[in-house]
C-alpha cells in the first residue's frame, strides 16, 4: 500500500509575504441628484373663495389625516379611489378611477410616506387641508408653508421684511 503524498515541509529560512493591499483613499460620497421641478398647481383667478372648506389635521404615525367633512363636502365616500400628487411643497389629491390610494372606512385620507417626505411633512404635524369641490381637489398644506407664507403677509402689512426660512 503506497502512503499518501506529503506536500514537502518548508525550510525554516523561508518567510511568507503577506499580501500588499494598498490603503483606500477617502471619497466623499457623490451629490444626491436634484428632483426635478414639477409645473406649479394654479387655481383660476375667477373661482369664488367661498367655494373652499378648510379644515386642519395631525397624520398619525402611519401618515393617515381624519378629514370627514371635506369628504363628505367632496362627496367621496369610503373606498373612493384617489391620485396623490406632491408639488411644489403641496399634496394634491384627486378623484381618479384608477388611484393607487382610496378614502378610508373611518373618514381617513392616506398621505403617502414619500409624498409626505418631499413636502416635509411629519407625523402629528398639523397640516390645512382645502377641498375645492367644484375642482374635485383636496389640498393639503404642511404647516412650515403655512408659516412661511404667514410670515411674508405679516412682514408686507407691518412694512417689515420676513424672517421666516
Amino acid at each position: 500500500m503506497t502512503a499518501a503524498r506529503q506536500p514537502p515541509r518548508r525550510r525554516l529560512d523561508e518567510q511568507l509575504i503577506g499580501a500588499v493591499i494598498p490603503t483606500p483613499l477617502s471619497r466623499p460620497a457623490p451629490p444626491s441628484a436634484p428632483m426635478p421641478a414639477l409645473p406649479a398647481a394654479r387655481l383660476p383667478a375667477r373661482e369664488p373663495v367661498d367655494d373652499l372648506v378648510f379644515d386642519v389635521a395631525r397624520p398619525d404615525a402611519d401618515g393617515r389625516v381624519a378629514a370627514r367633512a371635506l369628504l363628505r363636502a367632496l362627496r367621496w365616500p369610503s373606498g373612493h379611489r384617489l391620485h396623490i400628487d406632491a408639488t411644489d411643497g403641496l399634496l394634491l389629491i384627486t378623484a381618479a378611477s384608477d388611484g393607487a390610494h382610496v378614502v378610508g372606512a373611518r373618514g381617513a385620507l392616506p398621505l403617502p410616506a414619500a409624498a409626505r417626505q418631499m413636502c416635509g411633512i411629519t407625523s402629528h404635524q398639523v397640516v390645512l387641508l382645502a377641498a375645492i369641490p367644484a375642482r374635485d381637489l383636496l389640498v393639503v398644506h404642511p404647516s412650515n408653508t403655512i408659516t412661511r407664507l404667514l410670515a411674508d403677509l405679516h412682514a408686507t402689512a407691518l412694512g417689515g421684511t420676513s424672517h421666516a426660512g
